[in-house]
């Protein structure tokens, strides 16, 4: 299928946002929501308040980082946070302070097996500081001088913000899209998710839809469930489909993550969209979940929210490390994500019971929908529009009808409208 995003300016979009340092709170995730809203103004960005009681959670305070380093005692630099932000434990409380190598030590954190890669490292509820380092870096560390390490950081009463939008449609019942904005510099992990989402935000916006959209720009976790505890009875009557969007930046085959219940209408539109358009995917179980679709679908939420990604969060070695770069995504990755995903709302749009009006088969020539020769080609037409009506008794949806008939749901469409404007189907929704 044709794509319909211009994967370069997506992926010019990541370039732009790749050197910001976000975290759960904090001006990073300001700097890059302001940025998106100046993408597509309908984002309304909002907040909550710094210990604000959100569930069994309380919302953190915004974390401020102006400096960071490790030097030698000869003043040599051994990292700066300049360099690249992932070298500061995200959340780090500040210091300053010549220490040994052997109390450094224990606040460094490298990965052996990627001796070249920066580890992504959080404390954010828990006060501690510390530094990510180049296993290869830490290994030229003498053991018998001091080091002076510094971090000049701050915890301040504020606001978790978040961004939001939402697009009325012919209905009041939604489809949930949600991202996640407080990962620093990371490609696929992080900005493919706002960026893709933000590309579907505008081309939603310019369209009429059935459905209304609401799209969701939170911090991970805590995000989502200070936006659910606000919100849970207007979400519960209102949603009735949704995806996370993570993870759809690379080149790789699409892996699809159900939702708990794991045979709601995103998962349905998923599976079928997948098999018929990426026709190579991985399935993953709810027991391989790890984004937000852990708060959308916990026990009393029991959202319809599912996943699709590209390489899933930790199923690929780059993951939550530095190797995670502009490199490891593409503009063609991240154009074939948004191309995928919107079919799949847009089939999800679409997606309604149709109920013949006769009994019997209508006759179609009177109507101008009988070919006036019968070929083959014609027989074929013919024939997927006789078995479309046989099962349009009201009781089946779009997509179960296309599967029973072996065509992709995007075929139906045209061929949905004609009968319909012909009176020879009704249509029901949701």
């Amino acid at each position: 299928m044709k794509s319909l995003f211009d994967g370069k300016e997506i992926y010019s979009w990541c370039e732009d946002l790749f050197p910001i340092c976000r975290s759960v709170a904090g001006p990073g995730n300001l700097a890059t929501l302001k940025y998106l809203k100046n993408k597509a103004p309908d984002i309304e960005i909002k907040g909550f308040k710094s210990g604000e009681k959100v569930f069994d959670w309380e919302v953190p305070r915004e974390w401020h980082i102006e400096e960071a380093w490790i030097k030698d005692q000869a003043g040599n630099e051994i990292v700066n946070f300049k360099n690249n932000n992932l070298h500061v434990m995200n959340y780090s409380d500040s210091v300053n302070e010549f220490i040994t190598y052997d109390e450094l030590i224990k606040h460094l954190y490298s990965i052996p097996s990627r001796p070249n890669a920066i580890p992504y490292v959080t404390s954010y509820y828990s006060r501690d500081w510390g530094f990510c380092i180049q296993e290869s870096s830490k290994n030229l560390l003498k053991k018998d001088i001091k080091y002076h390490v510094y971090i000049d950081s701050e915890f301040i009463d504020g606001e978790m913000v978040f961004g939001e939008a939402f697009i009325q449609g012919e209905s009041n019942k939604e489809i949930l899209l949600s991202t996640y904005i407080c990962h620093p510099s990371m490609a696929n992990n992080e900005l493919s998710g706002p960026v893709v989402t933000t590309a579907l935000l505008k081309k939603i916006t310019n369209e009429s839809n059935h459905y209304s959209f609401r799209f969701l720009f939170l911090p991970e976790t805590i995000g989502s469930i200070a936006y659910i505890s606000s919100n849970l009875l207007q979400l519960q009557k209102n949603v009735i489909a949704g995806y996370v969007i993570t993870c759809v930046g690379d080149n790789n085959i699409f892996s699809f993550l159900p939702s708990r219940a794991g045979q709601t209408i995103s998962d349905r539109a998923a599976r079928h969209l997948l098999r018929n358009d990426a026709k190579s995917f991985k399935e993953y179980k709810w027991i391989h979940r790890g984004s937000d679709e852990r708060q959308f679908c916990a026990p009393g939420v029991d959202l319809p929210i599912a996943s699709i990604m590209r390489s899933k969060y930790g199923e690929y070695d780059e993951y939550h490390t530095s190797d995670d770069d502009l490199d490891f995504i593409s503009a063609d990755g991240l154009a074939g994500s948004a191309n995928l995903i919107y079919q799949t709302i847009k089939a999800i749009d679409k997606n309604c019971y149709p109920k013949v009006n006769f009994l019997c088969e209508p006759m179609l020539s009177k109507r101008g929908l009988y070919p006036e020769k019968s070929t083959a080609d014609t027989q074929g037409i013919v024939q997927v529009m006789m078995d479309f009506i046989s099962y349009s008794d009201g009781k089946r949806d779009l997509f179960e009808i296309a599967d029973l008939i072996d065509q992709p749901i995007w075929n139906l469409y045209d061929l949905l409208y004609s009968l319909k404007d012909k009176e020879i189907i009704e249509t029901n929704f949701l």
